[in-house]
């Protein structure tokens, strides 16, 4: 009797036991689990920061205006939230230091920081901003495939990785950052100044209807269906010859007109002067 007691007793100790031992692998397994997804989650917040692609940067003066003696220059990147690394120049004011109001450049259309964007962004330096000159995905010495590719959505995030950039500077007043969108980039410009709400200042300088021009033409010469269809047209059967060939055919950035009388820009901004002032005479 005792000793068949004394066996149901170890055995209730050995299931015990077992149970206990089975709490623990649950808890370990739970444990290990939880840590597997803290890392995970870590990973992927992290992924995009630890691919950022390192881009190989000019490092003399290569802009089409001067430099300028008041205002300190670098070279700088940051990524967008499509994985693309961008590049700039960074314009400080020389002897500043307090926290600055700063602008982020970019534009015109198709052009490089090296052009108009720089000169605007280092002017704005010379008047007490901490300013950068971006080039846009796809672009200059900023990463992105295929190259000389355009995208509303891409470019206005573009606009809002400077921004960023921008935001997390010591040097940078976080409550004054501006924003200035030169010709094609106006219209890019104001549409990040609708989405962001860091943004407290936005300038458009542009010469006129990007949109409207694609709609409809130069001063509206091809404002019909038929001409708008046959735009279409052209551009779907460029895609096949594009698709054939495995590579992509670069758009013009002029009108077929300005470039088969192969005038210079100052003629061709003259031109277009006129006509504008000709069209509002004659309303």
């Amino acid at each position: 009797m005792l000793r068949k007691h004394r066996c149901g007793l170890m055995d209730s100790l050995h299931e015990s036991q077992w149970r206990v031992d089975c709490l623990d692998f649950l808890v370990w397994r739970m444990e290990k689990e939880k840590q597997s997804l803290k890392n995970k989650e870590k990973k992927e917040r992290y992924y995009k920061m630890e691919n950022i692609a390192k881009l190989e940067l000019t490092k003399e003066w290569d802009k089409t205006f001067p430099k300028s003696k008041k205002v300190n220059h670098s070279k700088v990147t940051f990524p967008n939230r499509y994985g693309i690394t961008l590049a700039a120049d960074l314009y400080e004011p020389k002897g500043a230091e307090k926290k600055l109001a700063a602008i982020a450049v970019c534009g015109p259309f198709g052009a490089v920081k090296e052009q108009a964007a720089g000169l605007y962004a280092q002017t704005m330096a010379e008047r007490g901003f901490l300013t950068i000159a971006f080039d846009p995905s796809f672009t200059g010495e900023s990463g992105g495939a295929p190259r000389y590719m355009a995208s509303p959505d891409i470019n206005t995030e573009d606009f809002q990785a400077a921004v960023d950039f921008l935001f997390v500077q010591e040097n940078v007043d976080p409550e004054r950052i501006g924003i200035i969108g030169i010709c094609g980039w106006g219209g890019l410009a104001l549409n990040v100044a609708a989405l962001d709400t860091r943004i407290k200042a936005t300038a458009a300088s542009t010469m006129y209807d990007m949109s409207r021009v694609n709609a409809n033409g130069y001063f509206d010469a091809d404002n019909s269906a038929d001409a708008r269809y046959a735009k279409k047209e052209a551009m779907n059967a460029q895609r096949l010859v594009d698709y054939k060939n495995g590579n992509y055919v670069l758009g013009a950035g002029l009108s077929i007109h300005f470039r088969r009388t192969r005038l210079s820009m100052w003629q061709i901004i003259m031109i277009t002067i006129k006509r504008i002032a000709d069209t509002t005479n004659a309303r």
